[in-house]
């Protein structure tokens, strides 16, 4: 039997829709019979002759989906996986789109990031012993054929040059796009993924990822690639298009950072900092200004080195994870150290530990994403209102699913906030974009002049306009403010989270992953979530749902879809409760990079009232953590219900 013929016969033994088979099967006839592809036949025949039928029609029945701003996913064979042909058709698109959007503008320029990452199979899913074209695939390697597409289609590229030791960081491309003044940035990044994958984000002119409908215009300009121009990396280079970044955009970035700065510096010793970039490139931005800012931080020395393989990382290298900072914190407790400070591997996002003691040292405690959204935001407020440094009109930007408590503060500082904007920091860097070139953002009026902060509930936080993504540079040296300005309080970041609290009210935020692997995984949660649509639930956890929000309704408030990428990212429910003085919202929507819905739930409180005693602060806040942990009990057993599924034992339960 040949290949074709054995491949018909095993992918008729899985259970997926057959037009899906069908795709995969015609797919993988592409790759094993034109010329293009005959790197790769050796694995190809290996996948076929050991059955690995799931596998292949995984990697075959679709091209891989180009997203709202580019492609993320394992490394592999296939037009389902990352590889150097899913990123040239991907940069092939991108030059299309380039010179429709810039007609008659020569020369166009891009500049182009890469994060550390390099496949080495860890997942074992291919055969070791024959020849395999991704196996020790870089991001570097990818922007490199990258450079070569870009060359062939009379772009140019700026690049870091071959044997630099330096990486350029998310947060350092959007500001480097700016200050070259760039058309458009490519970032080779899997951010906090498990090492076996990568990913491909673009940028526009403005050093921000696009929003709808520019980024619809991109995926169909990718969608309708037939052929890939291509020269050979070195081919490129001598062809003058590819021109390598020198330290002068990187002075530039981190100096920008530093001027971010809101207190004087530490003395010697004042204050104990421990940071870790988990093996990723937050010491080339971070790290660097930390130490210019006089904070002398203390390493992880296992974990400085930039590596793909993330191998001195326990869990993931994502400071969302606690577990992610457990060197760190045997670091912290031997320096007696006042905080603790993690980037992710392209060192957007940080992640943070705070002593619980003012003289610093163990216990620490967890800084989350939402409660490090709330601090930095009073913390930056407050410092601009004492030292008189506040704009008339100050502006505080946040997303539907970060904490209320957010709000809360901007208001109490009498800023215009925005807090309905959708997941993902390309709708933050619009604000601004439109706030510079209109004036105002819907009902919001001023200039980036105005702009204070931005944060999201995964731990990321941008508080400059000169950089248009999340940005750990400033996170971190704000965050590592805060903590030396409650040292000189006598005070500690834990105290101070308590005491924010109790002026806004307790906010619980809890982040509810439902997991729905593979092809039928997919169906579910489509039908999970139109379910939850149709017939949205009269109560969760007890709570009675005072109103409900489908950001899918053309009718609502964000109007007519922009594009099927609109239509995608709006796939959003929001229900919101009430019951007596507790408030609580719970959003739903699926994950755009991985194969979960996930439930953002929050619980809150009123703030402390004079006259209520300790007891019956405490009292306040059990509440609030009871009440949220039946709502996830609750609305998790809804979800599953609408696939006819119950919930894993203990799916439900939350981390405190």
């Amino acid at each position: 039997m040949d290949l074709l013929a054995a491949a018909r016969a095993g992918f008729a033994t899985i259970d997926a829709d057959a037009a899906l088979k069908d795709r995969a099967l015609a797919n993988l006839t592409t790759w094993l019979t034109h010329p293009d592809f005959a790197a790769y036949r050796p694995q190809l025949e290996w996948l076929v002759a050991t059955a690995k039928w799931s596998l292949l029609v995984d990697s075959f029945y679709q091209v891989m989906p180009f997203g709202t701003g580019g492609r993320r996913g394992s490394v592999g064979i296939g037009p389902n996986r990352m590889n150097l042909w899913t990123l040239g058709a991907s940069v092939q698109g991108h030059c299309d789109y380039l010179k429709q959007r810039f007609p008659g503008v020569n020369p166009l320029q891009v500049v182009l990031a890469f994060d550390v990452r390099q496949f080495e199979d860890r997942r074992k899913v291919y055969n070791p012993d024959l020849p395999n074209p991704v196996l020790h695939l870089s991001s570097r390697e990818f922007c490199q054929y990258a450079c070569g597409v870009y060359a062939a289609n009379g772009i140019h590229s700026h690049i870091l040059p071959p044997d630099s030791k330096r990486y350029v960081p998310t947060p350092e491309l959007s500001f480097a796009i700016r200050y070259l003044r760039a058309h458009g940035g490519l970032n080779m990044t899997a951010s906090h993924n498990p090492p076996d994958d990568n990913g491909s984000k673009f940028y526009n002119e403005l050093g921000a990822q696009p929003v709808p409908p520019e980024d619809q215009l991109i995926s169909e300009f990718v969608d309708q690639v037939a052929t890939i121009k291509h020269l050979a990396f070195p081919d490129a280079v001598r062809s003058g298009k590819v021109h390598y970044l020198d330290d002068s955009s990187h002075r530039a970035y981190i100096d920008l950072c530093r001027k971010e700065s809101l207190i004087p510096p530490p003395k010697a010793d004042e204050v104990r900092v421990v940071f870790t970039p988990l093996h990723g490139c937050g010491g080339f931005c971070a790290g660097e200004v930390l130490e210019a800012q006089g904070f002398r931080p203390i390493s992880v020395p296992e974990q400085v080195t930039p590596d793909g393989q993330f191998p001195n990382v326990t869990k993931t290298p994502n400071p969302e994870i606690p577990e992610c900072m457990d060197r760190a914190e045997r670091v912290a407790t031997e320096h007696k150290a006042d905080l603790v400070v993690a980037t992710d591997p392209d060192a957007d996002r940080i992640g943070a530990l705070g002593s619980s003691r003012p003289e610093g040292g163990a216990p620490y405690r967890f800084i989350t994403g939402q409660e490090i959204a709330a601090l930095l935001t009073h913390f930056k407020l407050e410092q601009l209102t004492r030292s008189g440094s506040l704009p008339g009109s100050p502006i505080v930007i946040t997303t539907e699913v970060t904490t209320g408590q957010v709000a809360r503060i901007g208001h109490k500082y009498g800023a215009q906030v925005i807090s309905d904007l959708l997941v993902g920091f390309k709708y933050h860097a619009d604000v601004i974009a439109q706030l510079e070139a209109n004036g105002q953002y819907g009902d919001v009026r001023g200039t980036p002049a105005d702009f204070v902060i931005a944060t999201e509930e995964s731990h990321g936080i941008l508080a400059t306009a000169g950089i248009r993504d999340k940005d750990s540079a400033c996170a971190v040296l704000l965050l590592a403010e805060a903590a030396l300005h409650q040292k000189r309080r006598g005070s500690t970041l834990v105290e101070y989270l308590d005491d924010l609290n109790r002026m806004f009210g307790y906010y619980r935020n809890e982040l509810l992953n439902i997991v729905m692997t593979g092809l039928e995984g997919k169906v579910n949660m489509a039908r999970m979530l139109d379910s939850l649509r149709s017939a949205p639930p009269a109560a969760i956890g007890g709570m009675p749902v005072v109103a409900f929000e489908d950001l899918r309704n053309e009718s609502g408030r964000l109007g007519p879809f922009r594009g099927a990428t609109d239509a995608a990212a709006r796939n959003f429910l929001i229900f919101r409760l009430a019951q007596g003085d507790y408030s609580a919202k719970v959003c739903l929507r699926p994950s755009g990079t991985e194969p979960k819905a996930k439930a953002y739930l929050e619980v809150s409180s009123a703030p402390w009232r004079p006259g209520v005693t300790a007891d019956g602060w405490s009292a306040n806040c059990a509440a609030v953590d009871r009440l949220v942990q039946s709502v996830a009990t609750d609305f998790l057993g809804l979800a599953m219900a609408t696939v006819g599924q119950t919930p894993t034992p203990g799916a439900d339960k939350l981390s405190r």
